[in-house]
Formats: structure tokens, sequence, C-alpha cells
């Protein structure tokens, strides 16, 4: 990561999201100030990356998908604010790797655990990856919500939630750990959901008073982060 680009861009990002959003951000204090820390957010739109970037008060090194280092210029900037590629729908070793390693160097790395944008802006099935690296690197999970519509001036809300100790979810080899992964992972994602909640509920309170749905959605689905966990050990 280079700093000196980091700061720019993040500023940058704040003065668009400025521009173009009413935008709201609660629970920064939630976020460690040092050592290792997971990010974990849900994922609606293109925009959510700088999002949480920005409203993060340390930097965040954002797995991304490796078809955006493609471009020779991208690439450079992607990796210049710190964030690395990761084969998705495959065991990506590297990836992965080189998550544990900013984590056990006490950075702060993001991830989305849905692995793709929902189309819906609900909840999608999440992959249990998040878990296996946490419980490897010893880091908290801080969950982050997202909701709102990222069009031109609409409301964003972004809740920090406050970090969750995955610790008694460990289990030595391989006996149990599946399902206490997936219970682990079901924390986390149940959650996010309630911090989306929440939000929806301060927006109604300031609103027309009309509630919508809470969204919702199965987790705990294996994915390609477990396939490399079991490899890697």
């Amino acid at each position: 990561m280079n700093r000196f680009v980091y700061r720019v861009s993040k500023g940058a990002a704040r003065l668009l999201f400025n521009l173009l959003f009413r935008w709201e951000v609660i629970g920064t204090e939630h976020v460690p100030d040092q050592g290792p820390a997971i990010l974990c957010a849900n994922h609606r739109s293109n925009w959510d990356p700088p999002l949480v970037g920005v409203v993060a008060p340390r930097p965040v090194h954002f797995m991304a998908k490796e078809e955006l280092f493609r471009s020779p210029v991208l690439a450079a900037w992607l990796r210049a604010v710190g964030a690395f590629p990761v084969k998705r729908r495959t065991a990506d070793l590297g990836g992965i790797r080189h998550a544990l390693d900013l984590l056990k160097q006490g950075h702060i790395v993001g991830l989305f655990p849905e692995g793709t944008r929902s189309r819906t802006g609900g909840l999608q099935e999440a992959h249990g990856g998040v878990v296996m690296l946490a419980l490897s690197a010893g880091a908290p999970v801080v969950p982050v919500a997202i909701s709102g519509e990222t069009r031109l001036f609409g409301r964003v809300r972004v809740r920090i939630g406050a970090p969750i100790d995955l610790s008694p979810y460990r289990r030595e080899g391989k006996r149990g750990a599946p399902e206490m992964s997936a219970i682990a992972n079901e924390v986390i994602m149940g959650r996010i959901r309630e911090l989306i909640a929440e939000a929806d509920s301060s927006r109604c309170s300031v609103g027309d008073g009309r509630a919508e749905p809470a969204s919702s959605a199965p987790v705990g689905r294996p994915g390609a982060l477990d396939e490399v966990w079991s490899r890697w050990r």
C-alpha cells in the first residue's frame, strides 16, 4: 500500500460521496484502534468498497476480483490503495495467504462474504471463508451494513457493529469444524441483517413511517475460501 495514494484516494472518494449522496455513518468507534480485524460487509453495488474504505478510521486492504487487475493502470492503482486480487469460484491459495499475512501483520482486511453483488439489494447466501481467516489470524470480525439507495442524491446508510470474537467456535481437527464454521457464519450475517434492520427502522422514524421488511437469506454455504483453507492446512 502507498499511504500517500491511499490518503488522496480516500479524500477524493469522500468528496465525491458528499456531492452524490446524502449519507450517514454510525459506529466507527467499533473499528479497533490497533491490531488485526476483518471488516465484513454486505455487497449491494460497486460503491461498497470505497464506502467502507472511506468510513473506516484505519486503512483497509480489500480482496478484489482478479478481473479488475487486467488493466495495468487500474491494477497499479488498486495495489497502491492496498487491494489484492483473488480468483472467484476457485481455490486461490495465493489470495488467502496474502490475507492471512496482512492480518498477522496487524492490518485490517475488508471482505464481502456474499462473494458478488446482490441483484435485489437483499442479503445473499454467504461463504464461510471469513470464519477460517478470523480463527487462523486471531482477528475479530467487525460487521458492516450498507443500506439505502446509491443513486444521485440518494440516502445511503452505513452501520458498523461491535467486533465479534469467533474463538468460541474454534474446533481442532476436522470433526465438528464445518458445523461450527456454519454457525459462526450465521452469527456474522445475522448481525449484519440486524444492522440493516436498525438502519431501516431509523429511516422510517424520520420518514413517512412506513416500514420495509428486513432482508433475509440462508447463510453458511461452504465456498471457494473453505476449499482453499482445507488445502492450505
